[in-house]
Order: C-alpha cells, then structure tokens, then sequence
C-alpha cells in the first residue's frame, strides 16, 4: 500500500525540503520552478521532488515527500503539458508554504505549524499566483540568501 498523496509540488534547495500546497491554478509549480531557478542562481544545489502530487511519511519523526512513479521526473508547464526536468528523488520537508487568496494572507504572520504525516512542520502562507512577494518570503524564512546569517 502505497504512501498518502497530497496535492502539492515539492523542491529542495541546499538541505532544506520545501512543500507548497494550495488550490488547483495557485501557481505551486511556478512557484516551485522560481525557487529552483533563483537559488541554482545563487550557486545553491535547488531541484525538484515532484510536481502536483507527492506521497508522504514519516521517517524518523520527520516528513518525507517523493514523487509517485508515474510522474516523477516531470513538471506540468502552463499551456503546453508536463516537461522533463532533473529532480531530487526524496526530501524531508522542512517548510510549508500554502498559497492563498490575498485577502487570506496576514502582513505579519504567527509561527505557525502544519502536521504532514503525523509530523509538525513550520508553516507560512503566500498570495497565490504572486511569485514576486512569495520569494523572499521563503528565502528570510530558510535563512537563505539575501537573509543568510553573516
């Protein structure tokens, strides 16, 4: 019996693993595809776990994601379908970022946490379809460039 599959896209940059859900259209893969493409930018290791849906479980007393068979390995582009890209075949999570509609976002948000696979994981909350707001947010919350410690 397999895993529990979540909707949501899954990405791991440096040593963190980070999973962002939200609804269908909420830009989770864009998300995820900017993250990796501004941190590989930066010379951090950034890929890919897997797009749209991913099986978790606890390992350890930490959340795991990997990608179910069938898809691993692509990432649906908007408007022309799924695409082949390099990933990473497992991460532990270490962030949830829920896209939300703006009007569900607070300026300055609590610690809050989110259980996946039975395990708290820190959790923040972005404005879909908002890349440019979502980035920095991730980046300040994992301790990554610009935010890094000196």
């Amino acid at each position: 019996m397999p895993p529990p599959n979540i909707h949501g896209t899954g990405l791991v940059i440096g040593d963190r693993g980070v999973l962002i859900t939200g609804a269908s259209g909420a830009g989770k893969t864009t998300l995820a595809l900017a993250l990796v493409d501004r941190f590989q930018g930066r010379g951090l290791y950034a890929r890919l776990v897997g797009d749209d849906q991913l099986f978790v479980s606890a390992r350890g007393g930490r959340p795991l994601m990997r990608a179910p068979p069938a898809i691993s390995g692509l990432a649906e582009v908007h408007g022309i379908g799924p695409r082949p890209l390099s990933i990473e075949p497992a991460a532990v999570i270490d962030l949830v970022v829920c896209l939300v509609p703006s009007e569900a976002t607070e300026r300055l948000q609590e610690d809050t946490t989110q259980a996946i696979a039975g395990c708290p994981v820190p959790r923040i909350d972005s404005c879909e379809r908002n890349v440019a707001a979502a980035l920095p947010l991730v980046a300040a919350r994992l301790g990554l460039p610009p935010f890094s410690p000196a």
